[in-house]
């Protein structure tokens, strides 16, 4: 499991320094400042959870019983939150409204919040945390 984590917290690291890159220098010149804006919102909030997710695999499993949970939770979170950020934000470039999509976006949210709440409730609960 720690290795999964820790390959998913790099692939979803990765992605987001090449989505950062892109929404900087590519985007700009494609949609408005505000959907720019939205775009890099998806890209700092899958960063931030790609070193949740690494912090998830470096704790040992005595301080955190649920990393599988936890760790469903994030990647779930990151994908309907920051990917749908992403389409939302490319909205105007295609012919499809993404925003009949839009409501997954707090779902998301929701998700990445249950991660951070098991999270919590791990290390308090643990032991060998003092």
């Amino acid at each position: 499991m720690k290795k999964t984590i820790l390959g998913t917290a790099c692939l979803f690291g990765m992605l987001a320094v090449v989505l950062g890159a892109f929404g900087a220098h590519g985007l700009k010149n494609l949609v408005d400042a505000k959907s720019v804006a939205t775009f890099e919102t998806g890209v700092r909030y899958q960063m931030y959870h790609a070193f949740f997710l690494f912090v998830l695999g470096l704790l040992p499993l005595e301080y955190v019983k649920s990393k599988k949970t936890i760790y469903i939770c994030t990647v779930i979170g990151i994908v309907l939150f920051s990917f749908s950020i992403y389409l939302l934000s490319l909205n105007s470039l295609v012919t499809f409204d993404f925003k009949v999509i839009g409501i997954i976006t707090p779902i998301g949210g929701l998700f990445l919040i249950a991660a951070w709440a098991l999270m919590s409730y791990g290390v308090m609960k643990s032991k060998f945390v003092k």
